[in-house]
């Protein structure tokens, strides 16, 4: 789009949605994109009203929250216009007799959390980048954090949404629904779906207390499969362990994380259960900071980094056919598993390596019924970030139908270029 054509973009939604904030953005705002006008608005009802109008101009719409995770994804094949839900701030109820929270999509996860601490209370989830990034964000890219392995997924945790529509419908879950959304589960499936069926106004979940006491415990020691197999048994104890993970990385031993949460008598007796446990496998006090171990996959920028989910029973095995497809040398890499199945990894390396490494590791993942989805990757790489969406894709596309047919939020950027 040329300046005159943004300007006159700009004057258009000026003069459309006079009551919303507009400006012009002198930097790219989006990976791979030129700058683009900007609307912030301030409620949910002006947001819908900016949407109404793109949808019925053909202005492709890109939402935004705090921008951690804009390059998750393929690039939107359009951008004409951001949606920025950062004066969408507020929380709005905090019940914390019944545990529940509404907040506006806008707000900065970590501010929520303060918030809810005052009353002993938490949003049971870990984020990457809290102080940035935002409720509607971390639904949009379903990022849960480690602490998923005991609460749930952020699927489990939101218990009502409001969506504007790309038509300008403003539909609300456990409310009244209106419209095309009647019969839909609009908290599962606005979650992950990275904006493309509507923008998430505010969100309501259900808190958990704050804990009386934490410890984490670092495993170390034995090869790669006798590690697992501790983990794999700490599974299936009667544990009441809130996070579980495996780090490993090239030339270093693997090690694993156990957070314990509760009262300091619970801790001591979950503590002599791990070492039980543990046999052989030395058991030792850690900082929390190894639970940020995934942000770090993320400096120096650089590199592929992808997420995976596969079966927990498959951790060993997956990185043993990492290791295989690297042997050849040239490629370092570094892996958090969940306990989960769900992890991330990061490969640095020559482009054509890195293509090789990523296709090949897909293949096998999804052979066994996983998935693995590129979140970055640098310029000159450029593998589709989702792979193969399986028999899941015609629902996807009917559901992509259904609630934008004009294809005017983030067009391109899900599975399957929906």
């Amino acid at each position: 789009m040329t300046s005159s054509n943004q300007i006159t973009l700009e004057e258009r939604l000026r003069t459309a949605v006079p009551s919303v904030p507009i400006r012009s953005d002198g930097t790219s705002v989006l990976p791979g994109t030129p700058p683009r006008v900007v609307v912030e608005p301030t409620s949910g009802i002006d947001l819908a009203a900016a949407l109404r109008f793109s949808d019925a101009e053909g202005i492709a719409v890109a939402p935004r929250g705090g921008g951690t995770k804009l390059d998750w994804g393929n690039p939107p094949s359009r951008a004409d216009v951001i949606v920025s839900t950062a004066r969408l701030n507020r929380v709005l109820d905090h019940a914390w007799a019944d545990m529940t929270v509404t907040v506006e999509a806008g707000c900065p996860v970590a501010e929520l959390q303060r918030t809810l601490a005052q009353h002993g209370q938490r949003l049971a989830l870990d984020p990457l980048w809290p102080e940035r990034a935002t409720i509607g964000g971390i639904l949009s890219t379903n990022d849960s954090g480690m602490l998923r392995l005991r609460y749930g997924g952020l699927r489990d945790l939101v218990i009502g949404i409001t969506l504007a529509l790309a038509d300008g419908t403003l539909a609300a879950s456990g409310g009244k629904v209106v419209k095309n959304v009647a019969g839909y589960d609009l908290p599962k499936l606005a979650t992950g779906a990275l904006g493309t069926l509507g923008i998430i106004t505010q969100a309501t979940f259900r808190l958990h207390p704050l804990p009386q006491d934490t410890r984490t415990l670092t495993l170390r020691g034995g090869d790669l499969h006798e590690l697992h197999l501790v983990m794999l048994a700490i599974q299936d104890s009667k544990l009441a362990h809130s996070a579980l993970q495996m780090r490993t990385a090239l030339g270093a031993p693997p090690e694993a994380d156990i957070l314990l949460e509760g009262t300091a008598a619970g801790i001591e007796a979950q503590e002599d259960i791990v070492r039980n446990l543990a046999g052989d496998i030395r058991v030792a006090g850690a900082d929390d900071a190894v639970w940020n171990t995934r942000e770090g996959l993320w400096q120096p920028h650089g590199g592929v980094i992808a997420k995976l989910s596969i079966l927990p029973s498959d951790a060993a095995r997956t990185i043993e056919e990492l290791q295989k497809l690297i042997a050849s040398g040239g490629t370092t890499w570094d892996t958090v598993l969940q306990a989960t199945g769900i992890g991330w990894l990061r490969l640095d390396g020559a482009s054509d390596a890195l293509a090789s490494t990523i296709t090949g590791l897909r293949a096998a993942i999804e052979t066994q019924g996983g998935s693995l989805v590129i979140l970055r990757q640098p310029p000159d790489v450029l593998i589709e970030a989702w792979g193969n969406a399986g028999d899941a894709l015609p629902l996807m596309r009917a559901l992509k139908q259904q609630f934008d047919p004009r294809g005017t939020l983030n067009p391109g950027r899900f599975v399957g270029g929906i």
